[in-house]
């Protein structure tokens, strides 16, 4: 299990105890080994995809030992302990946390902006979720606004037309880069006539292959009947390559055929379809965009 990043201070703040300069990788590979933080646990990402969350906890846990002053760092990626932290090393505290910090004017200086009211950042600090970073705040709140908006999108997936579903089907696609343009794909809908396959669209744009499309608006969950039937209509027109797309999910065995099959066969449910509608901005808008921007250390290098 990974430890939060208070949990990592004090731990952090002895293992440079010894006055020595260290690297943050050093930190982490120390501390990684001492919480028994596994190469598997270290390499999972933020949900953003942008760091590490291991090592975003271990930087964090940094950060705010740097703005109580308990750490200097006086080359970039490296840190060591100041002679406030060594004090604080030496009356052996139980923990450093949050909480212990803000006994610093230099912390709550940085912990409490002038514009909020007091109280307001008291019940922020000394609530649970500040087990988090900011970093990690920041993607949690992040996480949930995405699945409500998918939770959105997927309902009204559910109301539309089917043919206006198949439209945004290859629209979908079209954005994935499948298809060539949308008035290529959109003609190949409905045109097969044949049991099983709603449409055909592109591989890339030349055209050098085609990918067969099943897309059903449906509430019940789709079986490994129905990508058998998918399967045995690709199979009449001697295609190798299919997408079955639905609103609903695929049971543990239609995932399971479907992946034994020589033909390769992508199913994407309602979740994952919602997902991709976001990502490649289909039937959503952007309503506010954050910049979160770090110093750029290499502008302060003297030449």
């Amino acid at each position: 299990m990974i430890p939060d990043f208070q949990t990592l201070m004090l731990p952090l703040l002895t293992v440079i105890s010894d006055g020595k300069e260290y690297s943050m990788r050093q930190i982490e590979d120390i501390l990684a080994e001492q919480f028994g933080v596994t190469k598997e646990e270290r390499s999972i990402l933020l949900p953003s995809g942008t760091d590490f969350i291991f090592k975003n906890r271990v930087g964090w846990a940094k950060t705010y030992m740097k703005k109580a002053g308990l750490i200097d760092s006086f080359k970039r990626g490296h840190i060591t302990i100041s002679e406030k932290g060594m004090e604080v090393i030496k009356s052996r505290p139980a923990t450093i946390n949050v909480k212990y910090l803000k006994q610093y004017p230099e912390f709550l200086a940085f912990q409490i902006p002038q514009k909020k009211e007091t109280t307001d950042i008291e019940e922020e600090i000394n609530g649970e979720e500040k087990q988090q970073n900011p970093a990690e705040l920041i993607e949690i709140g992040y996480l949930k606004i995405r699945q409500s908006l998918e939770q959105d999108i997927l309902s009204k997936l559910k109301t539309i037309d089917p043919y206006f579903f198949e439209r945004i089907v290859v629209e979908l696609l079209v954005k994935m880069g499948y298809g060539g343009s949308i008035h290529d794909a959109g003609q190949a809908i409905g045109k097969s006539g044949d049991e099983g396959i709603d449409g055909i669209i592109k591989e890339d744009k030349l055209g050098l292959d085609v990918i067969y499309i099943q897309a059903k608006r449906w509430e019940n969950v789709v079986g490994r009947p129905e990508v058998q039937k998918f399967v045995g209509a690709l199979a009449g027109q001697r295609a190798k390559k299919g997408v079955f797309i639905t609103t609903s999910h695929f049971t543990k065995e239609a995932t399971e055929y479907a992946a034994q099959m020589d033909t390769k066969i992508v199913l994407i449910d309602g979740e994952k379809l919602s997902q991709l509608m976001i990502d490649y901005n289909l039937g959503v808008s952007v309503q506010n965009t954050y910049e979160i921007k770090k110093i750029d250390s290499d502008y302060f290098e003297e030449e």
